[in-house]
């Protein structure tokens, strides 16, 4: 039978009964319910026009509060949670909000066409912070998924300050989360339309089961590359079903020397907890991993479970020697994630099915661990080269060498001979160059609009160089001499 998918949204209960489960929640904000202050631009999650913040339960029933693109999220995601757009923005007296304000007094406006997006993602900033002033770091980040191309950056960066200067506007979290404690279901829950299901489970029983008898149901975690299959593609996608209601893949924890990462849990939270045992090493990489919003809905399982050759993610999983647990009627195995790609876009994973978990090896004494990325820009870009270096050390003997890469093979993967030529030496220049050159016998990459064949080996070649440079035993260079963002004030 199908239900009703429900969510908050302006003060009321609204619900949803016969759109297409791929109706897009910013179809449905213009079209279906004429809020017309969220634009469309890209339609794609890149340019922010569209940026609405979506307040949902987490596993603990504490309230979160998130900015996301409402381009690329289906509107029945909504279900048991509460929508903000600019709309919600004037205050009960007519007056602005503070954010709106300062863009406002700070002149952050031009055409006007991206001043909803932007002035959500520093709600969603403002309601974080809780109006207390931000580091200019944080508001770069909160705005590296919004496009201006008319007043620059300056401006609405100055916004993002100044609106705390004004007198605070206060939002009520306890009687939002009374809302929405009262939308949540006890069990899963199928809404059918137009001839399409979206099954959104709430156990893991209730996803085995589903997936066992849906095998070519289409799993849908964040939506960040799913969506733009319709949005860009124009793919039917058949059946759905939507893994961000079980709480079972919310987990974050710490077993057996592992940091066990459940496919539900966001990009951003995931890399939170990870940056908490690898803050030097992941750090930048967080920052540069897509924009806020999209890792605000994005999650680390289902990076993995899309296994793109350009993905981030894998070539550091890949290089500390991470697992990914999957889950099936049959239970679950774990296997070494360099084993879950077999070749471009096809991994060893049944029909029947499924990511549950991602296991990261947390930090051991004597390992020498670094990751970079190689994109035209800092923020928000796709990489060119992505590489991972995770070398045991004993004094200056490598006992054990572990390179990977991104965008240098159909797959993410590891460099068989140049680790063979480094395993058991000393890390000396001598043997980084031998390394070095065994790099083009472990990979032949192709070149495309990012870069060329030429331009990835040269620069593969040059990261071990670099990673050398970094970890040697005599004089290893600090962060500012070999990265250019670290001298950023």
């Amino acid at each position: 039978m199908s239900e009703p998918i429900r969510f908050y949204f302006r003060g009321a209960v609204q619900e949803i009964h016969d759109a297409a489960p791929t109706r897009t929640v910013l179809q449905h904000l213009r079209e279906d319910l004429h809020c017309t202050g969220t634009k469309e631009g890209c339609a794609e999650g890149d340019c922010g026009a569209c940026t609405v913040v979506v307040g949902s339960l987490n596993a603990a029933g504490q309230l979160e509060m998130k900015a996301v693109n409402s381009c690329i999220q289906f509107a029945p995601t909504l279900d048991g949670k509460a929508l903000f757009t600019v709309e919600d923005m004037q205050q009960p007296d007519g007056a602005l909000h503070p954010v709106q304000q300062a863009m406002v007094e700070c002149h952050g406006s031009q055409c006007g066409f991206c001043t909803p997006g932007f002035v959500m993602s520093l709600w969603g900033m403002y309601l974080d912070k809780y109006g207390k002033p931000a580091q200019r770091k944080q508001i770069d980040d909160c705005l590296s998924g919004n496009l201006c191309r008319c007043t620059g950056y300056r401006p609405i960066i100055d916004a993002a300050h100044r609106m705390t200067e004004l007198p605070k506007v206060a939002f009520d979290r306890a009687a939002l989360t009374q809302q929405l404690q009262a939308l949540q279901r006890e069990a899963g829950s199928t809404y059918t339309a137009r001839g399409q299901s979206f099954h959104a489970p709430r156990t893991l029983e209730e996803l085995v089961a589903l997936r066992a008898a849906h095998p070519k149901a289409t799993l849908l975690a964040g939506s960040t590359d799913i969506g733009l299959w319709v949005t860009k593609q124009m793919r039917e996608l058949g059946d759905i079903i939507y893994l961000g209601h079980v709480t079972a893949l919310q987990s974050v924890q710490q077993q057996d020397g592992m940091l066990e990462i459940g496919a539900g849990v966001s990009l951003n939270a995931a890399y939170e907890a990870l940056c908490k045992l690898y803050p030097a090493q992941l750090g930048e990489l967080w920052q540069r991993f897509a924009s806020l919003p999209i890792r605000n809905a994005g999650t680390l399982g289902g990076n993995v479970a899309n296994g793109s050759p350009i993905g981030d993610s894998m070539p550091w999983l890949i290089a500390l020697g991470s697992e990914v647990v999957l889950q099936g009627p049959s239970g679950r195995r774990v296997l070494a994630l360099e084993a879950f790609y077999l070749d471009y876009q096809k991994k060893d994973l049944q029909a029947d099915e499924f990511v549950a978990a991602v296991r990261v090896p947390l930090p051991r004494a004597g390992v020498q661990f670094r990751t970079y990325k190689l994109a035209k820009r800092f923020d928000q870009d796709i990489s060119a080269v992505c590489a991972a270096f995770a070398f045991t050390l004993d004094g200056d003997k490598v006992i054990d060498a572990r390179i990977a890469f991104g965008g240098m093979a159909a797959t993410p993967r590891r460099a068989p001979r140049a680790e063979a030529a480094l395993t058991g030496l000393s890390w000396s220049e001598t043997n980084l160059r031998v390394a070095m050159d065994q790099l083009a016998q472990d990979f032949a990459p192709l070149s495309d609009m990012r870069a060329s064949s030429t331009y990835r080996m040269q620069t593969a070649q040059n990261l071990l160089r670099r990673f050398w440079l970094e970890t040697r035993t005599d004089a290893p260079l600090a962060a500012d001499a070999v990265n250019a963002f670290a001298c950023r004030a």
